[in-house]
């Protein structure tokens, strides 16, 4: 996604990196603690790799479809089309850095 994809009325939206440590990936459970997480965010992220375009991270058949296997880096931003008015880019940002940090501790696991 460009910079340019990213900007939601002249402000850029926020983007996180995270390496995915579920031993098993984000597949069944951690797959779904994680859409549940983003879910209850109530923001439209996407989670993308290299080679992968980003998908929906509310969904979780896109997500434990795209096979983010455990060590993998993903990329965490936010669909700058679907963003509710009532979100800050602050507040977007500390909901991708939990999500990044949902994924980094192994919580989902």
């Amino acid at each position: 996604m460009t910079d340019e994809a990213r900007r939601n009325k002249g402000v850029l939206l926020p983007v996180r990196k995270a390496i995915v440590q579920s031993p098993i990936g984000l597949h069944a459970r951690p797959a779904a603690v994680f859409v549940r997480a983003v879910t209850d965010s109530g923001l439209p992220v996407r989670i993308g790799k290299e080679g992968i375009a980003p998908v929906d991270a509310r969904s979780l058949l896109e997500v434990m479809t795209a096979d983010f296997h455990c060590g993998c880096e993903v990329e965490l931003s936010i669909d700058p089309d679907a963003l509710p008015a009532r979100y800050s880019v602050e507040s977007a940002e500390a909901a991708l850095e939990g999500l990044m940090l949902l994924l980094e501790a192994d919580a989902a696991a």
